[in-house]
C-alpha cells in the first residue's frame, strides 16, 4: 500500500479530504474509507479548455486541453466543475464541465490542425463568422460534403468541430508541416505570449513550448519541466533539440549555447545565449542539466 504523500497529485487522482480516488488506485492507497470511481471518456470542445489547480475560476491554470483532445473525467460536481485528466500526458486539473463533450460526439475522418493558429468559419469564405479558434494540435473531423475551391485556388474543407457543430476551414491549416527537429518547431513560436499553463500558439509556458515542440515529431513528453527532465536521458554536452533545465524552467537548445524558451522575463518566447547578457548569465548560473530524447 502507498501513502497519498508518496503519489504525485499531478498525475494520480485522489483527494485525501473527500476520500475520493480513481479506480486504478484501488489496492494502492493505504487507509480506509476511500470511494473509488471509474473515469469516463470525454474531449475538449471547440475551444481550448483551461484546467485549474482548484474548482475555482480564480485558481491558477495548470494546463490546457486543446480543441478535440481526449480527456478523462474523474468526477463532476453539482456546481459544474469537473475533475479532468488530459489523456496524452496524464495531467490532472479542474475544468468547467460545460466546455467538455462526450468522447463520441463526432465521427468521421480525423483532421489534425497543423497551423500554429487558425480559425473555423461558418461557411467557405473568410467573411463568414468565426465558429472556433484553433491551434496546432487541435483535432477536427471531416463533415459530409464536397470541398469548395474558390477562383483564387483557396480550397475549403467541411469539418465538424469537437462538439459536433459544422464549420469550414481552409485546407492549408491541415497541411503537413515538415519538422526536422524540436528546435525548428520551437523557433516557429518566437514571440508567442507567455501564459502560465498555456499549451498553444495563442499563449504558452516554458514546458508547454517544449512539450509541443517534441510532440511535433511524435515524441510524448510529460507536462511539467521536472517531469520532462526525469523522462529524458541526461547529457553533459548539449546539441540542437536537447532540453536545458533550470529550477522550474526548461528550454530547447539551438546549439551548444543558445536556447529558445517561453519565459515570464520577456513575457514571450525568446532566444537567449547561456552566459551572455544579464539574463543569459542568470540562466547559466542556475542551469541544472541537459536532457536528450532516447535514441
Amino acid at each position: 500500500m502507498t501513502a497519498p504523500t508518496d503519489l504525485d497529485p499531478r498525475t494520480h487522482a485522489f483527494d485525501s479530504a473527500t476520500r475520493l480516488a480513481e479506480e486504478r488506485l484501488r489496492g494502492v492507497l493505504e487507509g480506509d474509507g476511500w470511494q473509488f470511481v471509474r473515469p469516463r471518456a470525454g474531449r475538449a470542445g471547440r475551444f481550448r479548455v483551461s484546467l485549474r489547480a482548484r474548482p475555482d475560476p480564480e485558481a491558477p491554470q495548470v494546463t490546457e486541453a486543446l480543441p478535440g483532445e481526449a480527456v478523462e473525467v474523474i468526477a463532476e460536481r453539482a456546481d459544474g466543475w469537473a475533475w479532468v485528466r488530459t489523456v496524452h500526458d496524464g495531467y490532472l486539473g479542474w475544468a468547467c464541465g460545460a466546455a467538455l463533450v462526450a468522447a463520441a460526439a463526432t465521427e468521421g475522418e480525423p483532421l489534425p490542425v497543423t497551423a500554429l493558429r487558425a480559425h473555423a468559419f461558418a461557411g467557405p469564405r473568410v467573411s463568414f463568422p468565426i465558429r472556433a479558434e484553433l491551434c496546432a494540435g487541435a483535432r477536427l473531423t471531416r463533415a459530409p460534403g464536397e470541398d469548395v475551391t474558390e477562383a483564387t485556388g483557396r480550397r475549403w474543407v467541411p469539418v465538424r468541430l469537437p462538439d459536433g457543430a459544422e464549420a469550414w476551414v481552409q485546407a492549408v491549416i491541415l497541411s503537413p508541416m515538415p519538422v526536422t527537429d524540436p528546435a525548428s518547431f520551437a523557433l516557429r513560436l518566437l514571440d508567442t505570449p507567455y501564459v502560465w499553463g498555456g499549451r498553444s500558439a495563442w499563449g504558452l509556458d516554458c514546458s508547454g513550448l517544449t512539450q509541443l515542440s517534441y510532440a511535433a515529431l511524435g515524441w510524448a513528453l510529460p507536462r511539467d519541466a521536472d517531469q520532462q527532465q526525469a523522462a529524458l536521458t541526461p547529457v553533459a554536452a548539449p546539441r540542437r533539440g536537447d532540453l536545458a533545465f533550470f529550477p522550474g524552467h526548461v528550454g530547447v537548445m539551438l546549439d551548444e549555447r543558445r536556447l529558445v524558451h517561453a519565459n515570464a522575463t520577456h513575457m514571450r518566447v525568446t532566444v537567449e545565449t547561456l552566459g551572455e547578457g544579464e539574463y543569459g548569465r542568470q540562466l547559466a548560473q542556475s542551469l541544472t542539466g541537459f536532457g536528450r530524447w532516447p535514441a
